[in-house]
C-alpha cells in the first residue's frame, strides 16, 4: 500500500524549502504530496470546520500558496512524485479555468496529478468570492461533467444549468487518458453518493481504520445503486491530526485502503529530515 504526505504550502514557507520538500520526499519514497485549497481565510467566521472539536480550523492559518500553483512549482522538481489537491474547492472556481489549470498541470507534470475535489464549507469564502454557498454541490456535479467534455472532445460542447460552451477548442489535453482521476472528498452520504456516480476514488479524512472500515459499508451500498464496485475505485484515507503509526497503516490496508496519507509539516529543512524519518519508521517504510 503507498504513502502519501499531506503538505500546506504558505508564505510563512521559504520557497528554498518548498524545494527541499518536494525533492526529500520523492527520494525518500513517499507515493505522492497533497496540497490543500483556500483562497482566503477569515479572521472570524461562523461556519463550522467539520474536523475540530471546536469548529475552527487548528493553527489559525492566515494564507496558503494555491494549490495548482504550487504543484506545477513540485512538478518541475521532482520526476516521479504523484502530485494531489487534497482538496480543491471545485464550486467556489469559474470550470473552464479549473479544467484548464488541471488540464495544463497533469501535461507539465507527464501525468502525474491526481485531482481531488470537495464542495467546501467555509460559506463565509464563498461571500468572499461573490459564489452561491447553497448551491455548491450540484455546482460541483455540474462543473466536473463540464470539466469531463473539456479534456476529452475536441471541439467541446456542453450545456447545463450553470455553465455552458459550443465548439471550443480546448488544449492542452491532460496527459492520463481520459483524464486525471478524480478523488472526492468527504464523508458524508452526499460526498458517498458523488463518489458511486462520478468518482475515479475516494478521498477520506480524519477517520480512524474502524471508521474508514464503517464508511465503506455505506460506500458499497451507494456504489451497487450506481451498477459500480470498490474494483472501480481507488480508496485514500487520511487520518488527519492523528498520529500514524505501522499498526494504523495495516489496518487501514486490511479495510482496503490504496494509500494511506499522512500529515507532513515542518518549519525547516533540518526539522523535515528528522519528520520523514520519524513518519518512515511509525508507516513501516523503513522496515
Amino acid at each position: 500500500m503507498d504513502i502519501g504526505v499531506a503538505v500546506a504550502f504558505s508564505h510563512h514557507t521559504p520557497v528554498e524549502q518548498i524545494i527541499g520538500t518536494a525533492t526529500r520526499v520523492e527520494a525518500a519514497g513517499f507515493a505522492a504530496l497533497w496540497v490543500p485549497e483556500h483562497v482566503v481565510f477569515l479572521a472570524d467566521y461562523e461556519s463550522q470546520y467539520p474536523y475540530s472539536d471546536d469548529g475552527k480550523v487548528p493553527g489559525q492559518p492566515d494564507g496558503i500558496l494555491d494549490p495548482f500553483t504550487a504543484l506545477t512549482f513540485v512538478a518541475a522538481h521532482t520526476t516521479t512524485l504523484r502530485l494531489g489537491t487534497g482538496v480543491c474547492l471545485v464550486p467556489q472556481r469559474q470550470p473552464i479555468y479549473t479544467a484548464k489549470m488541471v488540464a495544463d498541470l497533469d501535461y507539465l507534470s507527464q501525468g502525474r496529478f491526481d485531482f481531488g475535489i470537495g464542495i467546501g464549507w467555509l460559506e463565509e469564502e464563498f461571500d468572499a468570492l461573490g459564489m452561491d454557498f447553497a448551491s455548491r454541490a450540484a455546482r460541483c456535479n455540474e462543473y466536473i461533467a463540464a470539466m469531463k467534455e473539456l479534456w476529452t472532445q475536441s471541439p467541446a460542447s456542453f450545456s447545463g444549468e450553470t455553465v455552458s460552451f459550443s465548439d471550443v477548442h480546448f488544449n492542452p489535453k491532460p496527459a492520463q487518458n481520459p483524464h486525471p482521476p478524480i478523488f472526492v472528498g468527504g464523508e458524508s452520504n452526499p460526498a458517498m453518493r458523488r463518489v458511486a456516480a462520478f468518482a475515479d476514488g475516494w478521498y477520506a479524512f480524519n477517520l480512524d481504520p474502524t471508521e474508514f472500515a464503517e464508511r465503506l459499508i455505506k460506500l458499497d451500498q451507494h456504489l451497487a445503486d450506481a451498477d459500480r464496485s470498490r474494483d472501480d475505485i481507488a480508496l485514500y484515507v487520511s487520518p488527519g491530526r492523528q498520529r500514524p503509526d505501522a499498526g494504523m497503516v495495516e489496518a487501514y490496508e486490511r479495510a482496503g485502503a490504496d494509500q494511506v496519507i499522512v500529515p507532513l509539516f515542518a518549519r525547516s529543512l533540518a526539522e523535515l529530515d528528522e519528520r520523514i524519518g520519524n513518519l518512515q519508521q511509525a508507516t513501516g517504510m523503513a522496515s
